[in-house]
């Protein structure tokens, strides 16, 4: 059951993703910024869950613990600085 729950949560990250990736291209002249560093986040986010369920699933007798948080970090550290640009 975990395994797929790993899997979904991969597959909807990346589905935001793309979903942001489309809504920012068809809306490009009024589009903001917010929507491309959002895109870019749920990408890393993607890449992320991607990883643990190599992690947990697949790849058993690697760790993957510290490319999982660099990515997860990475994510968190795109959206909050497209955040603070775009008020400033």
């Amino acid at each position: 059951m975990a395994e797929a729950v790993y899997f979904l949560c991969a597959v909807t990250s990346a589905a935001c993703a793309i979903l942001a990736f489309l809504m920012s291209w068809r809306y490009r002249r009024h589009a903001t910024g917010l929507v491309f560093w959002s895109t870019l986040s749920f990408a890393c986010f993607a890449i992320s869950n991607a990883l643990v369920f190599a992690d947990f699933v697949v790849l058993e007798t690697v760790h993957l613990a510290v490319a999982r948080a660099a990515t997860g970090c990475l994510g968190g550290g795109l959206l909050l600085f497209g955040l603070i640009w775009e008020t400033a």
